[in-house]
């Protein structure tokens, strides 16, 4: 097995997160829960972090994100990890996937799969216009 095959089987926890974060009331809708926008958000800044990463262009636009389906709520206090990695590098577009987990507050450890996404970045020249991208 080559090195990029066991970091793409590594349980999500023993990966470096792109972006983590405690969710704050300020995030929250009337009922606790974390606004689903909110993560959306996150997703495309984790997105937007391994696109640098892996590329070292500098920047980038969103131009898709896939089917996000939330499968558990977020709360109030807990720490959310957004694993980002590559799938895809074309000329001037690269897609990153990212998956959501979050360590629920006060339960030592218990982590759950909140969601997932494909998010598709264009690289972008400091003039706005599409460039290539200029691989490692």
């Amino acid at each position: 097995m080559t090195e990029n095959q066991t970091e793409l089987h590594r349980p999500m926890s023993d990966k470096d997160a792109a972006i983590r974060l405690t969710m704050m009331p300020r995030d929250t809708n009337a009922h606790g829960t974390v606004f689903g926008g909110i993560i959306l958000s996150y997703i495309d800044v984790a997105g937007g972090v391994e696109a640098v990463r892996h590329t070292k262009h500098e920047r980038f636009v969103t131009v898709a994100m896939k089917e996000v389906i939330f499968h558990e709520p977020v709360f109030i206090g807990d720490l959310v990890s957004f694993y980002a990695e590559t799938v895809h590098v074309g000329n001037t577009s690269i897609t990153i996937h990212v998956d959501v987990e979050a360590e629920r507050f006060g339960s030592k450890g218990q982590k759950v799969k909140v969601t997932s996404a494909d998010v598709t970045f264009v690289a972008i020249s400091q003039n706005r216009e599409k460039v290539k991208i200029g691989k490692e």
